[in-house]
């Protein structure tokens, strides 16, 4: 084989892995969300966790602790979140006002099914209760670019009945391999559907 032809063969398939692992990162999905604030509340979700369960490094000893501590009902709500966090939790309820949200006002979902994770709303005020938004194009970004079955299976049941308790799904993505979990996006959908899903309920509590 003539040496330029190798050399492209073998250029042509570092970008190949390169556009592979970019996909899999899930980073990509950023672009989806115009505000730039999905990156800012990651970034803190992320610092809120590693000052919180001071495990140095350790990712996974991490996101495993939180995920367990959600999915039993023992996370120590009043210490976890950060104060940029919570303000970010309030940010997101401010521009939860079209179908890319990350939080959607229920009168304006796509197909009016009524998904139950929500805040607190009062009945009254139907325009103002919010569901978390599976089917917006930042959640199903995560969904499109991961090579994880078992989150694209639990992202598509959520899409179809979104009466599943946070402490469930944490359950679920507890179970997920070591390799999965390491993923920026499934680490993005732990920071939105988990964590700031808690906030947004909690906020109130925060002066």
């Amino acid at each position: 084989m003539p040496l330029k032809i190798r050399s492209r063969i073998i250029a042509l398939s570092l970008l190949l892995c390169i556009k592979a692992t970019y996909s899999q990162s899930g980073i990509n999905c950023y672009d989806v969300d115009e505000t730039g604030i999905i990156k800012k509340a990651y970034n803190s979700f992320e610092n809120d966790l590693f000052a919180h369960y001071k495990f140095g490094t350790d990712s996974i000893k991490t996101y495993r602790t939180f995920l367990a501590e959600v999915a039993s009902l023992s996370i120590d709500l009043r210490k976890l979140p950060s104060e940029n966090s919570i303000r970010l939790a309030r940010e997101f309820k401010k521009i939860a006002n079209n179908k890319n949200s990350l939080w959607i006002k229920l009168s304006e979902y796509e197909n009016n099914e009524t998904i139950t994770k929500v805040p607190p709303t009062n009945k009254k005020n139907q325009k103002e209760l919010l569901i978390f938004n599976y089917r917006g194009g930042y959640i199903q970004c995560l969904k499109n670019t991961t090579n994880s079955n078992d989150f694209k299976d639990l992202i598509s049941t959520l899409e179809k009945d979104g009466n599943v308790s946070t402490s469930l799904i944490s359950q679920k993505i507890y179970y997920i391999t070591d390799k999965e979990l390491r993923t920026s996006g499934i680490k993005n959908f732990i920071a939105f559907d988990i964590y700031y899903s808690i906030l947004m309920v909690i906020e109130k509590a925060f002066n």
